[in-house]
């Protein structure tokens, strides 16, 4: 099962751009399934029907925005690019800028579906502006005698059907049929706007910054690639690292009471000098303390070394480890 784990964690990993594409489009259908599912409770009172309405509208897109923004495992990578030390090797804007507008343009589905699905159902906007019904155009002229306030009321109980009781004013399926042409009709706008401004960041920005696009796209993919591999990396030597540790207390617990090596298998060479290997000459806390600072602190310009000076020049080593073998690299840094 564990392998099974693994390798779906793996795929999912190599597949990352599909994934997050695939999470926005189930929060998408969830934001329209929530909706169906939300029991609607219009308050039906002048002063709290618009800010219930804009509420139920505004409200829920603003959380799914940000749930979208945190289910996005790029977040913490931004914020570590921003606000890492610039060392040896400058921060692009162009490529933050593309990061964040990557992680936005997917965040902003869930919200967009959302308000389409409210507007187009109509509740929320008969809720919010049922005291806006201009009852000269729609209700009966010759109906007076009723103050401002008390025709606010009655207007505000539009939404509810089994309290409303101004059907002398104006009919509330005339109210109900004008509130939901127009909350339809801005149901449809929206759509057709996200929908341009989609077509417009997708197809149109390529086209006229190509080459700035295609490479805030490449170091944006390398710094989650670095990341990554910096990672498994550090994964790798911290296992190596505890496996030699445990076995070295062991060893030391069998001379100590005297056991000898009796009963602990014996290491063929060529395993030990393959754990000496992984370990790259990193074998105390303090060392890798300071790796880890300098790897914060100090990354190397991106920069590949030529191929003669990486054979005969060891004075070039302040370049890029993109020219070293993954192995010696933090090896490297534990030297800066």
């Amino acid at each position: 099962k564990m392998d099974k784990f693994r390798m779906i964690f793996q795929f999912l990993q190599s597949n990352q751009e599909s994934f997050m594409n695939g999470i926005c489009g189930i929060m998408a259908l969830a934001s329209a399934q929530m909706y169906s599912a939300f029991d609607f409770n219009c308050p039906c009172l002048p002063s709290y029907n618009l800010a219930y309405g804009l509420g139920i509208l505004l409200a829920p897109p603003l959380v799914l925005f940000l749930l979208g923004f945190v289910m996005n495992n790029n977040v913490s990578m931004l914020a570590e690019e921003w606000r890492r030390p610039t060392g040896m090797r400058q921060k692009d804007p162009a490529v933050l800028r593309y990061m964040f507008c990557s992680m936005a343009q997917r965040a902003m589905i869930a919200p967009a579906v959302w308000i389409s699905v409210t507007l187009l159902d109509g509740k929320c906007f008969m809720c919010a502006f049922s005291t806006t019904v201009p009852v000269e155009k729609l209700g009966n002229r010759s109906y007076t005698g009723l103050s401002e306030k008390e025709m606010r009321r009655i207007l505000a109980r539009i939404p509810c059907k089994e309290i409303y009781n101004g059907q002398e004013l104006v009919a509330r399926e005339v109210a109900v049929r004008y509130l939901r042409c127009i909350s339809q009709a801005l149901g449809w706008s929206f759509v057709l706007l996200m929908t341009m401004l989609a077509f417009l960041v997708r197809a149109l920005r390529p086209c006229f910054t190509q080459a700035a696009f295609l490479k805030s796209k490449y170091w944006s993919h390398y710094i989650d690639i670095e990341r990554k591999l910096f990672d498994e990396t550090c994964t790798e030597h911290a296992k190596t690292f505890a496996k030699v540790c445990i076995q070295q207390f062991f060893e030391a617990t069998n001379k100590d009471m005297g056991l000898g090596h009796s009963h602990s298998p014996e290491k063929a060479p060529s395993d030990a000098g393959e754990e000496k290997e992984k370990l790259l000459g990193i074998t105390d806390q303090g060392t890798m303390n300071k790796l880890l600072r300098s790897w914060h602190k100090c990354k190397p310009p991106l920069c590949l070394q030529q191929e003669g000076l990486q054979n005969g020049n060891s004075s070039n080593r302040h370049h890029s480890h993109l020219s070293l073998p993954r192995k010696e690299m933090v090896t490297y840094y534990s030297k800066v």
